[in-house]
């Protein structure tokens, strides 16, 4: 049995505006590169950042990274034009910002096949209370969108809470969209991490959105790309547990049995789910040639 699983460890956004960003961005070990016609742009600059994209465009290689464009919102003096002219870019994709319900995205869907994008996938923003509490309703909106991507500042100030280190006050919306999500088997990334000097902390955040089980996390800064990439990718560790317990289960089918036990520990059936993500996601993680990994890949 195959599994198909595509990496999205860093997924880093480039404001559009920034030739030399865009530039520099195709030599980056990215997973995903959201290059961003909205947030990170001032307004007097959305037009001439829409066209420095379509003049980058003219080269679209930008190695093995998926390549997303983050519009303005539709209903902006800028999202339209955003969209009329993306979807005629060599591109991977669209993401929406600050979606709030599963109508935003058909909607959303509807007037870019209307402009010729019917083969482009979408991914969607939710950086609001009503976005996180309808994440389940966005995700099954449609078989075209293939993730959600949080904005956790946006969605912090919404909630009047102060951003620590564990960020407590955000656990459980990030667990609610996590859980939205995966309802319908759909890929999450977590929002990045703004303290640039600050490397432990850094770290932290990475491994904690791990934990809470996003695929990824978003990037303001190469300099993060490592960690990022270091955290979501399972080690030797992880692949050696994972063929145990594939070939554990294996065996215990073969006796007529429908669980295993490894180490005196009862594996079930659906751990080799898990275990054959994990091995996909190490095995293409390799296929990368990538070298930036901080941690022992032993």
């Amino acid at each position: 049995m195959g599994y198909h699983y595509r990496p999205r460890r860093s997924v880093l956004y480039v404001a559009a505006h920034e030739a030399r960003h865009l530039e520099k961005s195709r030599e980056l070990h990215a997973d995903c590169i959201i290059f961003d016609l909205q947030e990170s742009v001032p307004p007097s600059k959305k037009i001439e950042a829409r066209n420095s994209l379509v003049k980058a465009f003219e080269n679209a290689n930008f190695g093995y990274s998926e390549k997303i464009v983050r519009i303005n919102s539709l209903d902006s003096e800028w999202g339209m034009d955003d969209l009329r002219a993306v979807v005629q870019l060599e591109i991977d994709g669209v993401l929406f910002p600050h979606v709030e319900s599963g109508g935003e995205i058909k909607a959303a869907l509807a007037t870019m096949d209307e402009m010729g994008g019917q083969r482009l996938p979408v991914m969607a923003n939710i950086e609001s209370p009503k976005g996180v509490l309808r994440s389940e309703e966005i995700a099954g909106a449609s078989d075209r969108l293939i993730a959600i991507v949080l904005g956790t500042t946006d969605l912090a100030n919404s909630l009047r809470i102060n951003m620590t280190l564990d960020r407590m006050g955000l656990l459980t919306s990030l667990s609610m969209a996590v859980l939205g999500a995966r309802a319908h088997d759909k890929c999450i990334i977590d929002g990045p991490h703004f303290d640039l000097k600050n490397i432990e902390a850094c770290e932290f955040s990475c491994r904690q959105a791990r934990d809470l089980g996003f695929d990824g996390k978003a990037v303001i800064h190469p300099v993060q790309l490592a960690y990022n990439n270091d955290a979501f990718t399972p080690k030797g560790e992880d692949i050696k547990r994972a063929k145990k317990i594939i070939e554990a289960i294996a065996s215990a089918h073969e006796l007529g049995k429908s669980v295993a036990v490894i180490d005196d520990r009862l594996i079930e059936p659906s751990l080799e789910l898990w275990a054959r993500r994990v091995i996909a996601l190490y095995n293409q993680v390799k296929e990368l040639g990538q070298n930036d990994l901080i941690g022992p890949e032993k």
